[in-house]
């Protein structure tokens, strides 16, 4: 198998974009208030870019997405735990579509 010199330069000029980005941010990181309207304002940003890619799944989506908001919501409530809610939504998808067959 031959690589062509062009995708070996995209390659390495993605690689060289996703770095500066990555440095770019610990860079950043020291300089953000920790206290005020802004830090409480960076404090919500994942929340709402975690709802921005959830709803329109739940608004265009069928039974499965409902009954995996449902799921998601109640293991969190009970657990207060993210990581464990967001796997049980996960899974509630992926079975409810497999017993659908959707």
């Amino acid at each position: 198998m031959q690589t062509s010199p062009e995708a070996l330069i995209a390659i390495l000029g993605m690689a060289l974009v996703t770095i500066a980005i990555k440095a770019g941010g610990l860079l950043l990181a020291d300089r953000l208030p920790r206290q005020g309207f802004a830090a409480a304002w960076l404090r919500h940003i994942p929340g709402a870019v975690l709802a921005a890619l959830v709803a329109p799944a739940l608004v265009t989506g069928g039974p499965a997405e409902m009954l995996a908001a449902i799921a998601t919501g109640g293991v969190f409530i009970l657990t207060r735990n993210l990581f464990a809610a967001m796997a049980a939504g996960v899974l509630t998808v992926f079975l409810t579509r497999l017993m659908l067959g959707s």
